[in-house]
């Protein structure tokens, strides 16, 4: 029986994330025994800053890609979006999950039906903060970090009026009960890859058995919204974000719509536009997108 070790971060999030592909191995790759390697990584112990101040979202990923390359796992398993847009060549992404709903949404008190104007709407997220500025302008935003479960702690101890969160966070912790509103992705474009799980490796392993767990439309659309990002040289510090889907288009065909937004660091005003082509164009309709809307703002 081969064991096949697989590095998470050490939040109950990842945790449940990693036995997603933990469970696949268990049940369909005959012969491979799963076993999950938790870790506490620079971006969960530094709570005090928001990342662009501490290095961005590079910062979750370190530790793991570290214990990939001493050999002390075989994978790590990473939410997309935490993934910087260029990655190791000696430590690629082998492949991404299904999508999960990749919308935000917002979460209330307990006992609570609407928001508080007396206080702020927490998320440490750029690409939040702008939006939330169009849809409650007359609300306060403040940064929050820590797991799921310490936000929602702050939220339900009167810190904050409600938090934005990620929808799929919530439904893999079984938390869906604290979902208040549900934004669609037209109100608050999604970070790139949000809802989606990343399988990261090592160079020039044997990962075939993994095959079955990828998701090809799922990475159409993930290389699409990254794509768009890393074209606008997109951190932490920006307010980007990116949202493709894959779409009927009538006779049978289908075709990638991908939606971006874009503002200046820090700027509060922001632009929006799509672009649509096909799935195997995914690359070139970032690229595409991110010159259309960088452009004006030169």
């Amino acid at each position: 029986m081969q064991v096949i070790k697989i590095g998470t971060r050490e939040s109950r999030l990842a945790v449940v994330q990693a036995e997603v592909v933990a469970s696949y191995i268990h049940r369909f790759c005959e012969g491979k025994e799963p076993q999950l390697v938790t870790m506490k990584t620079t971006g969960d112990k530094i709570l005090d800053r928001t990342l662009d101040k501490v290095g961005g979202k590079g910062l979750f990923v370190k530790e793991l890609e570290r214990s990939l390359r001493e050999g002390s796992t075989d994978i790590s398993v990473h939410s997309l979006k935490d993934i910087p847009m260029e990655t190791p060549g000696d430590l690629p992404i082998l492949g991404v999950s299904p999508r999960e709903d990749a919308r935000d949404v917002l979460a209330l008190p307990f006992g609570r039906t609407e928001l508080n104007p007396a206080l702020p709407l927490g998320t440490s997220s750029p690409r939040r903060v702008v939006q939330l500025g169009r849809l409650f302008p007359q609300m306060k935003i403040k940064s929050v970090r820590g797991n799921v479960q310490t936000r929602l702690a702050k939220l339900d101890r009167g810190e904050y009026s409600g938090l934005v969160l990620a929808a799929a966070g919530l439904k893999r912790l079984g938390l869906e009960d604290r979902i208040s509103r549900y934004f669609t992705v037209e109100e608050m474009i999604p970070a790139a890859g949000q809802g989606i799980l990343a399988i990261q490796g090592r160079q020039g392993e044997d990962y075939r058995y993994l095959e079955g767990f990828f998701d090809e439309k799922a990475a159409y659309c993930a290389l699409a919204e990254r794509s768009f990002v890393r074209a606008l040289d997109g951190g932490c510090s920006s307010p980007i974000a990116a949202y493709a889907q894959i779409v009927p288009a009538g006779g049978g065909k289908e075709v990638l719509k991908l939606m971006g937004l874009y503002a200046e660091e820090g700027s509060r005003e922001y632009r929006t536009a799509s672009v649509v082509g096909r799935k195997e164009e995914a690359k070139r309709l970032g690229q595409e997108l991110a010159r259309e809307m960088k452009a004006p703002l030169n």
